[in-house]
């Protein structure tokens, strides 16, 4: 099954990762370089051109749920990641940066943290079968965020818009409040759903069973092989890129639950997750970037849906621009509460 030439459009993501290792190779203010391209090239260009208008039902590529090229996009990303850690790791290690060239690189990685760690990860992780949930489970581990792949299918697309999810951020609450809510959040989340489903099965939380413990294990496992090749410098280095991917990934959770909660029923319980309990975007270079993850309210409608057939929800609700300009302003919360506050009471 062959891509056609407008599924090309989708090899644009690798420009994220593209830019940090043109950065890492040429050094200067070159490593800067992925930081000024996803959160200033991008959100002007997305600004500056308006999306076509979606027509509702269709895929963003195709209705083929197994497709070898979309398929391979996502697969790729996984030694990408890690020759990228590896490289990153190294060219400090030789005394070739300075205090500036090393921020701006660890800015550039850790914005692959977010988008190829944990965002390509998100995709993979919803996938049935169970060496491709592997490979999600090794992205997250390049980004510090193994407790994810519990918390978010487990937890967050069950309690999703309601106070029972730490991702989905509240009316009023702005990104700095919200921020550690959600980090410890999740990390709460995941250990107490692993320790349900082990009572579940008569088992004790502190069983080789437990996926957290064997998450920590792994991750624990993967910090020492990092310190031991590159010092306790490439460490901290690893673990201040980690950081900045875990503030973007929260970035992107803050924007696309903000304010809308799902509404009770008769009975006590919330209602079906339904399109316009997620804000969307239609800005095409978003969309690509992060392999059609602003099309959310599809997602959480249908989790089992590959990327590449995610349709537009005409009942979702629509950000002003795309998701890069959108985690931009939320990090001013006066100026995301003037924008965004009428959109949810409209």
């Amino acid at each position: 099954m062959l891509p056609t030439f407008r599924d090309l459009r989708y090899l644009l993501a690798y420009t994220v990762p593209g830019t940090a290792l043109l950065g890492l190779v040429l050094g200067g203010a070159w490593t800067w370089l992925t930081l000024a391209y996803a959160f200033g090239a991008v959100p002007l260009l997305e600004w500056l051109l308006r999306p076509v208008p979606p027509v509702a039902g269709q895929p963003a590529a195709t209705e083929a749920r197994r497709h070898p090229f979309f398929d391979g996009l996502l697969y790729t990303n996984v030694p990408l990641q890690y020759g990228l850690l590896a490289f990153f790791l190294y060219r400090p290690s030789t005394g070739a940066f300075s205090a500036a060239e090393t921020t701006g690189a660890i800015f550039s990685v850790g914005i692959c943290c977010g988008a190829l760690g944990i965002n390509v990860a998100h995709e993979l992780g919803h996938r049935a079968r169970s060496w491709e949930q592997r490979l999600a489970q090794l992205l997250l581990l390049s980004s510090w965020y193994p407790h994810f792949f519990i918390e978010h299918n487990r937890g967050h697309h069950r309690h999703v818009a309601t106070p029972h999810d730490p991702a989905t951020a509240r009316l009023h609450e702005g990104f700095w409040q919200f921020l550690p809510r959600a980090v410890l959040g999740e990390y709460r989340g995941a250990w107490a759903l692993e320790a349900e489903r082990l009572g579940r099965e008569g088992k004790s939380r502190w069983s080789a069973g437990n996926q957290m413990l064997q998450f920590q294990a792994a991750q624990g496992l993967l910090a020492g092989l990092v310190l031991a090749f590159f010092g306790g410098q490439g460490l901290l280095y690893w673990l201040a890129a980690a950081a900045v991917g875990y503030v973007l990934f929260q970035l992107v959770n803050y924007v696309e639950h903000y304010g809308l909660q799902r509404q009770r029923t008769a009975s006590g319980a919330y209602e079906r997750v339904q399109p316009h309990h997620s804000w969307n975007s239609e800005h095409p270079l978003g969309r690509i970037l992060l392999y059609e993850l602003t099309r959310h309210s599809d997602h959480h409608y249908l989790a089992s849906r590959p990327y590449h057939t995610l349709r537009f929800q005409p009942t979702s609700p629509q950000m002003p621009t795309g998701y890069p300009g959108m985690m931009l302003l939320a990090t001013l919360p006066p100026l995301w509460f003037r924008v965004m506050n009428k959109r949810v009471s409209g």
